[in-house]
């Protein structure tokens, strides 16, 4: 009868871990199209500071799938940056569509050709002024291309736009294929992302984290070998209960411990005593040591 009742709440947080997933999946997608749609109306700056105020609100949206609020910070800094990725490389997309879809065929002849000058490793692009058979400039900017491709008087066929904002471009240059396939990749990795923290914000994620806590790091084994102490899990939580009623707390608040001297307890496990005695566990910050305060800036989750 318990297990079937604690399997209700369990189910009830998988759920809502589940909507709250899919609701930061969509928020990522409409971000991203968003971002791509303002792109040519907005500043730099102005994107940049809405990329920012999007990261902020994506990691606040990640903590609440259960993740520390360090691993929710990283992983939206990689969503927002597959994200700018994604809306950049559909740019190029759209352009090249644009160019298919309104530009017309021109055989031109190279008339001028200038290359980028040296900038350290940065390479180095090609532009060309291209010119038509009857003498008339091709409509747009510059042909760039990132090699040296074309000498002057070379002849050759492009997609001229008749408006004159697009670039000439060759029709195999003009294939938007390679960038459509690149931003619906990019985008697929923010939503993994997305994926993976709700994974690691499970019951399961937590349990196996705490079950990879549990084991001897290389030094716990080393302080075991060194020192002899070979005492049981249960007298190592006894003795850790005495440090935290008994150790004199810093000048910050905490009582350290070292870690080597418990090696058959996890943080998760120490943190789960340290809240029987009254106190909480520290999780930033530690240096290779663990510390207990009435007041932490952030707890490590007990069990």
């Amino acid at each position: 009868m318990s297990t079937a009742t604690e399997g209700v709440p369990l189910r009830r947080r998988t759920g809502v871990r589940v909507l709250l997933a899919v609701v930061i999946g969509c928020y990522v997608l409409a971000v991203t199209a968003g971002m791509f749609l303002l792109s040519d109306d907005l500043g730099f700056g102005l994107l940049a500071l809405l990329w920012v105020v999007a990261g902020v609100l994506l990691t606040v949206l990640i903590c609440g799938l259960g993740v520390a609020v360090d691993s929710a910070l990283y992983a939206a800094l990689f969503i927002v940056l597959a994200s700018v990725m994604s809306a950049g490389v559909a740019g190029m997309a759209r352009d090249d569509l644009t160019l298919q879809q309104r530009g017309a065929r021109v055989t031109a002849t190279v008339v001028k050709e200038r290359i980028d000058p040296i900038q350290g490793r940065k390479a180095r692009q090609s532009h060309y002024t291209l010119q038509r058979r009857d003498g008339t400039p091709v409509p747009g900017p510059e042909m760039t291309t990132q090699s040296d491709r074309y000498d002057v008087g070379n002849v050759l066929t492009v997609i001229a736009d008749p408006q004159g904002k697009l670039a000439p471009r060759t029709p195999d240059q003009a294939s938007a294929t390679g960038e459509l396939a690149g931003s619906g990749a990019l985008a697929l990795l923010a939503l993994a992302a997305v994926g993976w923290m709700t994974w690691r914000g499970s019951d399961a994620g937590r349990r196996r984290a705490a079950e990879k806590g549990k084991k001897p790091s290389g030094s716990q084994k080393a302080y075991q070998v060194v020192t002899g102490d070979h005492s049981t899990e249960a007298e190592q939580e006894e003795k850790l209960r005495e440090a935290l009623r008994t150790y004199p707390t810093d000048r910050r608040g905490y009582i350290k411990v070292l870690p080597e001297e418990y090696p058959g307890l996890s943080q998760q496990r120490a943190a789960r005593i340290a809240w029987e005695v009254g106190l909480r566990a520290e999780a930033a910050g530690n240096r290779g040591s663990w510390r207990f305060g009435e007041n932490v800036l952030e707890e490590v989750p007990h069990e």
